[in-house]
């Protein structure tokens, strides 16, 4: 089994940046890639970002490209996720997922974090 563990949520106001971060252990050997995904209220979960464990290849959604950086520090097992100029409508609790297959095939994601609340005022 995979656990991932989220941190870094908080409020902040549009225009400014935060930084998500998801520990991963247990048997992360398993796993091909880590994401990010968001889910707002009364909306459904939404893909952000993903980044594979080896190469560090990234991927993102259209809504976040230049905005969000992804990374992956693999002796600590650690993704974390850089969010600069937030907007109201990146409101949403952030998951951290582990796939082993291709991180964009989003229903193969079979490992999730407990989630981290973002929330941004305008």
């Amino acid at each position: 089994q995979v656990q991932l563990v989220e941190s870094g949520g908080g409020l902040v106001q549009a225009g400014s940046s935060l930084r998500l971060s998801c520990a991963a252990s247990g048997r992360t050997s398993l796993t091909y890639a880590l994401g990010w995904f968001r889910q707002a209220p009364g909306k459904e979960r939404e893909f952000v970002a993903a980044v594979t464990w080896s190469g560090g290849r990234t991927v993102y959604a259209d809504s976040v490209q230049g905005r969000f950086t992804i990374s992956r520090d693999n002796a600590k097992k650690m993704v974390s996720l850089e969010m600069n100029s937030l907007k109201a409508e990146d409101t949403a609790v952030y998951y951290c997922a582990a796939t082993n297959s291709e991180p964009t095939i989003f229903r193969l994601y079979n490992y999730w974090g407990q989630g981290t609340q973002v929330t941004v005022s305008s």
